[in-house]
């Protein structure tokens, strides 16, 4: 299903400096040249998109005057447009995340400064039916400086689609959500340990486990995950930086490979990708190394559909970084640094080859 041939992306951005919205790129899987780099649509702080399984409609975080919201696209693969559909505006200002399920029925988005998710229901061309329900986090954490309030930094859902998965940064808290209706109810909390900053959350493909990225700590916490009765349990935790590091650095995305045998991570400020081998009978991980993103902030890293190529996005240095994957041992290879984007924060793929 996987093999060699080009495959279209798409890069989510800032709006600051020479930055449009959002960009478009192709991949050759067998050269690992990215090309046909151009702007696919404009977009105000488009910072995070993501692509239904159906290829047909890409939805995006964008911001709007003092509110923000999520904004709908039909995709042309073959030419890489975007061509805006609808967007549904909430009064709490830009979202950070967004995730769309599996039927293309329902979308989430989280929101960092006011601390909610919204839920959203999507139409079956694309659009924005409505926001359906929302909820609220409260509480703080120890580090006055970040965690003065709640930050909801990750919104999704559990594998089978049973929960919806709440990360938040300001509080040290994973959320599980069942919806009903128009109705969120809280069903699950997992306490982080207190000012670690959780992040992002990935689910093992296959096992029981969770992965969650902490921001202000650098670590995965390495997590059973019982499906059924939607909860969390620690059973490992893990530095993401080598030891001794000292310096800044703020935990980024987290991602596992389609056979569930690594974790990345990205790390801004030691500007790197850590990669973990992961234990097939107890989920825990192994380091397997550190790989520079030879650029500055790597806000996100994506695998590509075939999962034998790796592209970060350095925010700061403005720049794509391409990596061959090694699928026996997980290792990153550079193949390519320094592919101009402008502030580029979320990199996202379609699945299908052109």
């Amino acid at each position: 299903m996987f093999g060699l041939a080009i495959y279209r992306g798409y890069i989510g951005t800032y709006s600051k400096g020479d930055s449009k919205g959002i960009y478009t790129f192709t991949l050759d899987t067998n050269t690992k040249e990215i090309t046909d780099l151009k702007l696919a649509a404009e977009l105000k702080d488009a910072t995070y998109v993501t692509i239904s399984d159906d290829n047909q409609f890409l939805y995006a975080v964008m911001k709007e005057g003092d509110a923000g919201g999520i904004q709908s696209f039909s995709i042309n693969a073959q030419t890489g447009a975007l061509e805006p559909i609808n967007k549904e505006i909430t009064a709490d200002g830009g979202p950070c995340h967004i995730i769309v399920d599996k039927a293309g029925k329902r979308a989430l988005s989280a929101n960092y400064h006011s601390g909610m998710i919204h839920a959203f229901a999507l139409n079956n061309d694309g659009s924005i039916a409505k926001t359906v329900a929302s909820a609220q986090h409260k509480g703080s954490g120890p580090n006055a400086e970040r965690q003065e309030k709640a930050h909801a930094h990750f919104a999704g859902f559990t594998p089978d689609e049973r929960y919806i998965v709440a990360v938040d940064l300001g509080t040290d808290e994973v959320v599980l959500y069942t919806l009903d209706g128009e109705n969120l109810a809280k069903h699950f909390t997992f306490n982080a340990t207190p000012g670690s900053g959780p992040r992002h959350i990935a689910f093992h493909p296959t096992e029981p486990y969770a992965y969650i990225m902490t921001e202000l700590s650098n670590e995965v916490i390495v997590c059973a995950f019982d499906a059924i009765p939607g909860t969390l349990k620690e059973i490992q935790v893990v530095s993401t930086l080598p030891e001794g590091y000292e310096d800044l650095s703020q935990g980024s995305a987290i991602h596992v490979s389609r056979d569930g045998k690594f974790v990345y991570v990205g790390n801004r400020g030691h500007n790197s990708i850590t990669s973990f081998r992961v234990n097939e009978h107890s989920g825990e991980l192994s380091l397997v190394e550190f790989v520079s993103t030879e650029g500055n902030w790597p806000r996100d890293f994506r695998l590509d559909p075939t999962e034998s190529i790796v592209v970060a996005s350095n925010q700061e240095s403005g720049d794509l970084t391409v990596y061959s994957r090694n699928k026996d041992t997980g290792k990153l290879s550079l193949h390519k640094a320094n592919i101009s984007v402008p502030y580029p924060v979320c990199v996202a793929f379609l699945s299908t080859p052109l």
